[in-house]
């Protein structure tokens, strides 16, 4: 059944999906640049969240567990294969790039890391599609000639993602790169075709009769021949000019479906093709030319650089708020030239869904992944939406807790995604590491006097004492925005602890009083359904659903 996974996919590339258990894998990771596909928070709330964005602009940050996984990286790539030359370059780049590039080794450590178990689960038959900006796409395509085999790159596709940019001082960036690599020689494709640019038809099919529009085409072939191809037909000698003739046999199998063109000479197949009515004498001229009709071809083969699929306007329908969204359409010219109906289709990075909405709508199976309970949210909800797919039926959401020991479990498995979920099912925006480091693991924001103000957020997955609540406190009188604060927990408080939140009394807006200090237990946000209580909330989309939906 198709799975849409929540969590960290390097987890659940070694956790959960088998060896050669995909057929494609497309992905577009959070690029190496300063906007991270998280801002989607602040995207989704309508309003400013300076904070938010502030906290998600460091995401390649060269931390100390970066670093410790860049120096186990040469272990698992010769674990995997690699060839020891590429794990010498990589040991060689860490050391150059550490001092002179720290936030793009660290985007490399982690892409580098999961492009390794992506290997693994393609099948022999498989191919992968990374999706990059060219600000990192030339580090990406060394390490994926370590991982994937040279051999085994196909194309660097060009994207013409936008119109006329305006660039400062340099040519105006208006493109992504797509890197096409396959897992052997035997891969699956499938010849696929683009419509013709309109410019094209209008240039060079102007004529048009009863059945449509076309243009005039030779029909002969450079070089002279021996056989009937080298023969006069009806008074018209190819050999004398240096060529023969080249009857399309295309044309002629589909005007003439019971006929072997095998036992025809060719004079006779011209005679057919001219009785046909697909044969016209030019006047004044000598050589007959084929009609070639505009549906009769099926357009122009895939090239690598794609320039008929624009980006999604800012007011399209199907519009979901994430700054780097896809058009389903560029995703169906993938899916469809390397993978065939019933194969599996795995995105790693699925944002908000376009991969699988394509896999879907094109008779594939699926996977997604996301790090974000949000990116599953509206995943499902678009898929019903959409496709009317039910979850249970079309497919299984995997990985978000649904009731207290499920949320243990994913406390002891990953902490911080843990964090992330909590903070994320309350309503609130979870922050990373570097500013979770201030006490404060997440915020939800509302409205005071049409003032953005906020309530800071701690999560403890743990142990909980008295301390916790005053350090909490602590954190509230240092921030000047926030008015309130929520403790996120999975144990019961002690009753010590309530009567620390109680000491810090009440915080009033329009009348009504708020504790500035509140408590909320998993079991009580998943069973109670019981939420913090402030002014007005601004909220994303996800978080207003997740109280109408079990997450």
């Amino acid at each position: 059944m198709n799975k849409l996974f929540y969590g960290d996919n390097l987890l659940i590339m070694k956790e959960k999906l088998g060896k050669f258990s995909v057929d494609l894998i497309y992905l577009d990771p959070p690029f190496n640049s300063k906007q991270n596909y998280n801002l989607v928070y602040r995207n989704l709330t309508g309003k400013p969240v300076p904070e938010q964005a502030e906290a998600f602009c460091d995401t390649w940050e060269l931390d100390a567990q970066k670093e410790d996984i860049a120096k186990s990286m040469p272990f698992e790539m010769r674990e995997h294969g690699v060839d020891e030359y590429y794990v010498k370059f990589w040991q060689l780049w860490v050391d150059a790039l550490r001092h002179t590039q720290p936030m793009l080794l660290a985007y490399l450590i982690y892409m580098v890391q999961r492009l390794l178990y992506m290997q693994t689960v393609l099948r022999p038959t498989g191919s992968i599609y990374l999706h990059c900006d060219p600000t990192a796409s030339h580090y990406i395509k060394i390490m994926m000639d370590g991982i994937f085999g040279h051999r085994n790159f196909r194309n660097e596709i060009v994207w013409k993602r936008t119109g006329a940019h305006s660039g400062s001082r340099r040519w105006g960036p208006v493109h992504d790169t797509i890197l096409f690599y396959s897992v052997s020689d035997s891969y699956t494709w499938n010849k696929t075709y683009q419509d013709y640019d309109p410019s094209y038809l209008r240039k060079f099919y102007k004529q048009r009769d009863e059945k449509g529009f076309y243009q005039l085409v030779s029909l002969t072939g450079a070089g002279v021949r021996s056989g009937d191809s080298g023969k006069p037909w009806k008074g018209v000698n190819p050999s004398s000019t240096g060529r023969h003739w080249a009857v399309p046999l295309a044309a002629l199998r589909e005007r003439f479906p019971h006929v072997n063109p095998r036992e025809l000479t060719t004079q006779d197949k011209l005679d057919l093709l001219e009785g046909a009515g697909l044969i016209v004498w030019p006047k004044g001229g000598s050589v007959p030319r084929q009609k070639r009709y505009i549906d009769a071809n099926p357009g122009t083969p895939l090239q690598d650089i794609i320039t008929d699929i624009g980006p999604i306007s800012s007011h399209a329908q199907d519009r979901l708020g994430y700054p780097t969204q896809k058009p389903v359409t560029l995703l169906d010219r993938i899916i469809r030239a390397s993978s065939n109906p019933g194969d599996v289709v795995f995105d790693p990075f699925c944002g908000c869904g376009t991969t699988i909405y394509s896999a879907v709508k094109n008779g594939r199976n699926w996977i997604g992944c996301d790090i974000a309970v949000l990116s599953v949210q509206i995943v499902r909800d678009q898929l019903a939406k959409r496709f009317n797919q039910v979850e249970g039926e079309h497919f299984v959401v995997d990985g978000i807790p649904a009731g207290v020991d499920a949320a243990k479990e994913l406390f002891e498995a990953d902490r911080l995604q843990f964090q992330h979920w909590l903070v994320e099912r309350a309503g609130g925006f979870p922050m990373q590491k570097k500013v979770a480091d201030r006490g404060i693991d997440g915020r939800i924001y509302f409205e005071v006097d049409g003032k953005l103000r906020e309530m800071v957020l701690s999560v403890k997955g743990g142990a909980t004492r008295p301390s916790d609540i005053r350090e909490l406190r602590g954190v509230l009188e240092r921030e000047s925005n926030a008015l309130i604060a929520g403790f996120l927990c999975l144990q019961e408080p002690s009753k010590a602890m309530l009567e620390e939140a109680g000491r810090a009394g009440l915080y009033e807006a329009n009348g009504v009083a708020y504790p500035r200090i509140q408590i909320l237990t998993v079991q009580q946000i998943l069973e109670e359904k019981r939420e913090f209580s402030t002014p007005s909330k601004v909220r994303s989309r996800a978080s207003t659903a997740q109280h109408s939906f079990a997450l």
